[in-house]
């Protein structure tokens, strides 16, 4: 059986229609929705994402990616989670693509942190590319910039300028989705170095959002977030 055939036919198995209308709602989605739960999703994933090269692991996530199927394209993003190690360079293009094309958080956030902050990582010079990214028209592409970050930060490698280059680009932002992106990789710092979070906002209680600012004091220390919080108020 085709791969796609086949994995479509496991998700069919294991939806549920009621959950299936109320993700459908929730993601206000035009995609078809089977009604998967995501740790499913991610058994079929690892499943379909085992033994593959790196051409068979592009040729997967992009012929599942081009199907109408919410969950298809969830395996999509899962499947480039899985196989990351085998990405070159060259594929961010492929990756930028799929952002471009998600129109929602579902498969962005995903994709941002595991599969391009992975890759900058891995290939500092993509970096240059990346600093494109803020200022582009797409709002998940910008989206991406900031959450492309979290991954050096998780493991205590922050690249702590870019952090503040783009934060300072995007901290006006009106979008939502923008806006809680910032508060996001604020919040996820503050947990490694909160003195830095504490300062950076400090210098910026008069253009932080509430949205960025309530996630970005989450985690600090009572007397900081505040003293933060004070600030902003007045």
């Amino acid at each position: 059986m085709d791969p796609l055939d086949q994995i479509l036919a496991e998700l069919r198995a294991l939806g549920d229609s009621a959950r299936a209308e109320r993700e459908k709602r929730y993601l206000k989605s035009d995609l078809r929705h089977l009604g998967v739960p995501v740790p499913a999703i991610r058994k079929v994933a690892v499943r379909a994402a085992a033994g593959r090269s790196r051409e068979q692991t592009l040729d997967l996530a992009l012929g599942l990616w081009r199907e109408p199927v919410h969950e298809l394209r969830m395996v999509a993003v899962e499947v480039l989670i899985r196989n990351w190690t085998l990405l070159k360079a060259r594929d961010l293009p492929i990756v930028e693509r799929m952002i471009r094309e998600s129109h929602t958080w579902a498969y962005v956030d995903f994709l941002a942190i595991k599969v391009v902050g992975a890759l900058v990582w891995r290939y500092p010079r993509l970096a240059t590319t990346l600093d494109l990214w803020p200022g582009d028209e797409n709002l998940w592409i910008r989206r991406t910039a900031l959450l492309a970050l979290i991954l050096r930060i998780r493991i205590g490698d922050g690249d702590l300028t870019r952090l503040s280059e783009y934060g300072d680009l995007l901290i006006e932002e009106r979008e939502f989705f923008i806006r809680k992106a910032l508060g996001w990789v604020l919040r996820e710092l503050s947990k490694k170095d909160p003195a830095w979070v504490t300062a950076w906002v400090r210098d910026r209680t008069t253009r932080i959002s509430g949205v960025t600012l309530r996630e970005a004091v989450r985690h600090l220390p009572a007397q900081d977030r505040e003293a933060l919080l004070a600030a902003y108020r007045s």
